[in-house]
């Protein structure tokens, strides 16, 4: 089933582990897949009780998958997963941070990467693309040289399901990046490189932490998916058009993008 998510679907890594540990887990409550009926996925609920609702929706939606290609494949006759009823999941508002909130931790970034040290070159270059551009932790960690045009001011950036589009870079996005690459010391052909590969989202995230800290923000409040929130919604706050947006963001559907 993975390798057909992969193959067909072009799912990102990422998507193949989560789909993976939803499903080894309901099989540790409910048994083998391939032979549990709908009494054993009417006990998941009860399991699933304590979980918020779009946790258990997203557990619901990878068995119903997993089901209809069980059927597919001839793997069983049956699809049990009409037994498994859906929570109504009330989506959440993303947090943001505030225009003076985000130009803080952009002032104490440009004063770490004023001595030009790469550890401040990079962490800047990181924080503008990330609020400049609303990249994705992972696409921002994963980004290629090869993504990076030496004239136009525009990356190249693959997102889920291998779905490739433009992204523009703000004119001191571009400055830092330009900073960055300057020290960027030599390794895998990565913006962001690290010994084995480039660095993992926890190190964005704990760098991330760190700047809030030293920024005098709380850090709880700051992760790469809230810059990511927080481009989308002082563009829109600046007039930017939904569609605009969504094209930016990357979103397959528009829902996605309209709860800014």
């Amino acid at each position: 089933f993975l390798a057909m998510l992969a193959a067909e679907r072009g799912a990102a890594a990422n998507t193949l582990a989560a789909y993976e540990r939803d499903l080894r887990g309901a099989e540790q409550l409910a048994g083998d897949l391939l032979l549990a009926g709908r009494a054993e996925l009417e006990r998941l609920a009860g399991h699933w009780a304590g979980l918020a609702p779009a946790t258990v929706a997203r557990r619901i939606s990878a068995l119903r998958q997993f089901f209809a290609f069980a059927v597919d494949e001839g793997l069983r006759a049956d699809d049990p997963s009409a037994a498994l009823v859906r929570p109504r999941a009330r989506r959440p508002l993303p947090k943001i941070l505030s225009h003076a909130e985000v130009e803080a931790l952009l002032l104490r970034a440009e004063a770490d990467a004023a001595g030009n040290a790469p550890a401040g070159l990079r962490l800047l270059a990181l924080l503008e693309l990330l609020y400049g551009s609303g990249l994705r932790a992972s696409e921002l960690v994963a980004l290629p040289l090869s993504a990076v045009p030496r004239d136009a001011p525009f990356l190249t950036i693959t997102g889920k399901g291998g779905t490739q589009r433009l992204v523009p870079v703000s004119h001191a996005a571009t400055r830092a990046l330009a900073r960055w690459l300057a020290v960027r010391p030599a390794g895998p052909a990565f913006v962001f490189p690290s010994r084995s590969g480039h660095i993992s989202r926890i190190r964005l995230y704990q760098l991330l932490q760190e700047l809030a800290l030293r920024a005098g923000l709380d850090p709880a409040k700051l992760s790469p998916h809230v810059l990511r929130h927080a481009f989308a919604t002082h563009l829109l706050e600046g007039g930017a058009d939904l569609r605009v947006l969504q094209m930016l963001l990357g979103h397959a559907d528009i829902a996605t993008t309209q709860i800014y």
